[in-house]
């Protein structure tokens, strides 16, 4: 099946400037570059509110260009349904032929990083947004400055701003029940299904807890494993662990594509019933290559401290597979609620890297990146054949979106929806290594679960029968 259509709004390039001091100095003019802080709130209607700094500069006609950082400063992602959703809202609220606006709420203050509350609104922009086309074709919707407030002599502050649309298709993969059952994943389009792989998860082998699951093709002994010691926990295991599993990964063929294999237990810190940030549980992501697997990336997850119910995660893609000295980039660091869930998500423009792979040709060119249209890969795939040759997604040369993985929260039931920008599938491995992610993820959900708190049955079973 093809792609889903979806659409990338990306907000950056701020900067604020004020008036000159007039016989009469304003609030606005007493305000310095160097000693005062604005922030902005960025608003676009059904999703949450943005947060972004606002560097402030000299008055001058247009910023320099150390003064703009091509930096993003928000990203709002739809699909089809939002998209239609939003221009229908549009339409019936007589707007113009579909238009709406994105706000942007200047203030000066510590953005509630104080006890006391003295932030100050500045002012506001409103930028029309037509979406009309935005599917399929790029639009620089707005990029210079515009005025907040309301303009009396010469008095108004400023903020510079870019605002673009860009089409990111997206394939779109939904399992069809807990990892941990051993689901189907679905290739979904709209209304449209298409079984595209199996899982199989289990247990690894008590006694031979360190060695990884191999296809059939695949020896044990042709597996190196000194990555496995760099990676692996050496630590003295303990009798409260939750150790051992494994997800893998297979076609519809049958044949195996990717796997998630837990190589550091998730265990308690002394004292205490939660797996901490200082001792996290990990898995690694493997690939299949040369007759054997081939680690792709590592996942770490944890409970944050104190009473927080969040399940903190970081993910690090691997850049040599086979030596000791392996070295690793980090490409997700963040949070999400272990009780209500959340999104797991992999963007370049919006974490690690906002630094385009060529050089800006103007302001604006902050861009994520993203696919450019039909023209600019071979093929889209059917079922599970996504195509080309497989050389791996090229995750590091990515300036927009990677991936994202939504799951509920611990005790409730998942069927966890995954998202792959099209850029990043070339292959069927391609795609199931970041299945293997999603399933990773949601079972790291259950094992950071509190030591007090009961698994679920399935996860509590004892196997001693490797996975194939």
């Amino acid at each position: 099946m093809d792609p889903c259509p979806f659409v990338r709004i990306l907000v950056g390039n701020l900067a604020l400037k004020f008036p000159t001091v007039t016989s009469k100095p304003s609030f606005l003019s007493r305000i310095h570059p160097s000693s005062s802080s604005c922030y902005c709130k960025i608003k676009l209607k059904s999703f949450p509110d943005e947060i972004a700094t606002v560097p402030l500069v000299q008055d001058e006609t247009t910023p320099a260009n150390g003064s703009l950082s091509h930096s993003l400063a928000a990203c709002f992602n739809l699909n089809k349904a939002q998209i239609d959703k939003i221009l229908e809202k549009s339409k019936s609220s007589k707007s113009n032929n579909g238009v709406i606006s994105l706000r942007v709420d200047v203030y000066t203050g510590s953005n509630g990083m104080s006890c006391v509350n003295t932030d100050k609104l500045l002012g506001r922009v409103s930028v029309p947004l037509d979406l009309r086309g935005a599917e399929s074709r790029p639009s620089v919707i707005h990029n210079g400055w515009a005025g907040i407030g309301e303009n009396k002599k010469g008095s108004q502050a400023q903020l510079y701003l870019t605002v673009k649309s860009e089409p990111d298709p997206r394939f779109v993969f939904q399992f069809d029940g807990e990892p941990e059952c051993s689901p189907q994943v679905f290739q979904v389009q709209g209304s449209v299904k298409q079984a595209v792989f199996t899982c199989k998860f289990g247990f690894r082998n008590s006694n031979n807890d360190r060695n990884l699951v191999s296809r059939t093709s695949m020896t044990e002994n042709s597996t190196p494993r000194s990555w496995l010691s760099a990676f692996g926990s050496e630590k003295e295991q303990s009798s409260k662990e939750r150790k051992g599993w494994s997800i893998t990964i297979h076609d519809l063929s049958g044949s195996p594509v990717a796997t998630a294999s837990m190589v550091t237990p998730f265990v308690p810190s002394p004292g205490s019933d939660r797996v901490s940030r200082s001792n996290p549980g990990a898995w690694l992501i493997l690939r299949p290559g040369n007759c054997t697997w081939k680690p792709w990336g590592r996942l770490e997850a944890w409970r944050e401290p104190g009473n927080s119910d969040l399940l903190g995660y970081r993910f690090d893609l691997l850049h040599d597979t086979i030596s000791s000295n392996s070295s690793s980039t980090t490409v997700a660091n963040a949070n999400i609620s272990s009780t209500k869930g959340g999104k797991f998500t992999i963007d370049m423009a919006n974490s690690v890297s906002t630094t385009p792979v060529h050089s800006p040709q103007s302001s604006c060119d902050f861009g994520s990146g993203s696919w450019s249209g039909p023209g600019s890969r071979p093929g889209s795939g059917s079922g599970s054949d996504f195509a080309f040759c497989c050389t791996g997604p090229p995750i590091l040369q990515s300036r927009g979106f990677v991936m994202s993985a939504t799951m509920e929260g611990g005790g409730k039931s998942s069927k966890a929806e995954v998202e792959v920008g099209v850029q990043h599938v070339t292959c069927t491995e391609d795609a199931a290594a970041f299945v293997a992610l999603a399933a990773a993820m949601d079972l790291s959900v259950d094992a950071c679960t509190l030591f007090s708190h009961k698994l679920r049955k399935e996860l509590r079973q004892q196997s001693q029968q490797s996975v194939v």
